[in-house]
């Protein structure tokens, strides 16, 4: 939040995850009904969905025509470097059983390299002061973040002094469904859940419509799930104790195995890089069960 006596924002730039809450405040940006961006920023994980893609393009033509640059940004291929032995992985949160049946998460570290990340490296790059420049005290970018008001306890104030958190839908009172009304009265009805494929988070009910709808992406992250069932080959090499199997489905059996007919709890919503969807989900697994 900005303080009284502090100078205006040097940026004004929009968190875009392109999941519901984001796409409505570019949206509202581009109608005039708040104020506008001077940037909107989509970290790519480069695993995301085929719709999402689409959506973004979209979405990317309509802040075009208002003068607000799409800045995508990217720390690689989250599924490729998964399961590179020679990459420095980053700890999905992947279900784990363990060698004596017991249930647990791997950390999630996910979220902070492939988003967190590569957003701060892009706001520092556009405030002139890029890694390992120091920013100078006051100068700042204000992030806009699409936080709705059924879920406030995730609105956090940011961590480095040259961002400041804002929350334009907290302040005009806007719920998660009045962002999907906004969207569908004017043409964006579709607009998805912003998430990768292969996220553990998904629902049953979501591998199940992925299954039907899109099924080469299934398939990929069947794949992934095979893939992983003894945790990141860069662990195994560099000799980081292993124990137990890893999956993406709670139920901890294989992805194909799995019947997805059967309701596996509700599902978090969109993954935005300042608020994962994992939120409060499962506990972490015990030390030594990172894949």
């Amino acid at each position: 939040m900005r303080h009284p006596h502090d100078a205006p924002p040097a940026l004004r730039v929009l968190s875009l995850g392109a999941g519901v809450q984001s796409s409505t405040l570019l949206l509202l940006a581009a109608q005039g009904a708040i104020p506008k961006f001077d940037y909107a920023l989509f970290a790519d994980t480069g695993w995301e969905p085929e719709r999402v893609y689409r959506h973004l393009e979209r979405l990317e033509a309509a802040a075009a025509d208002v003068s607000i640059p799409v800045i995508r940004v990217s720390a690689g291929n989250i599924r490729n470097d998964a399961l590179d032995e020679e990459h420095r992985f980053a700890s999905m949160p992947l279900f784990v059983r363990g060698p004596h049946g017991e249930r647990g998460m791997a950390r999630r570290q996910c979220t902070a390299e492939y988003k967190i990340r590569p957003l701060k490296a892009e706001v520092r790059r556009l405030l002139g002061y890029p890694h390992p420049v120091r920013v100078p005290s006051g100068v700042y970018a204000q992030q806009a973040i699409g936080i709705s008001l059924d879920e406030v306890h995730r609105a956090k104030d940011a961590d480095v002094r040259y961002m400041r958190n804002v929350f334009p839908l907290l302040d005009i009172g806007w719920t998660r469904r009045d962002c999907r009304a906004h969207l569908t009265a004017h043409g964006w009805g579709d607009t998805p859940r912003s998430a990768c494929i292969g996220c553990p988070y998904r629902s049953s009910s979501s591998w199940a419509e992925m299954k039907a709808t899109a099924p080469e992406e299934f398939e990929d992250a069947v794949a992934f799930d095979a893939a992983i069932r003894r945790g990141h080959p860069a662990a195994t090499r560099s000799g980081m104790p292993m124990r137990g199997n890893y999956y993406l489905h709670p139920s901890r059996r294989p992805l194909r195995d799995v019947d997805l007919g059967i309701d596996s709890g509700p599902e978090p919503e969109g993954c935005s890089p300042w608020a994962c969807r994992g939120d409060n989900h499962e506990p972490t697994a015990p030390d030594g069960e990172n894949p």
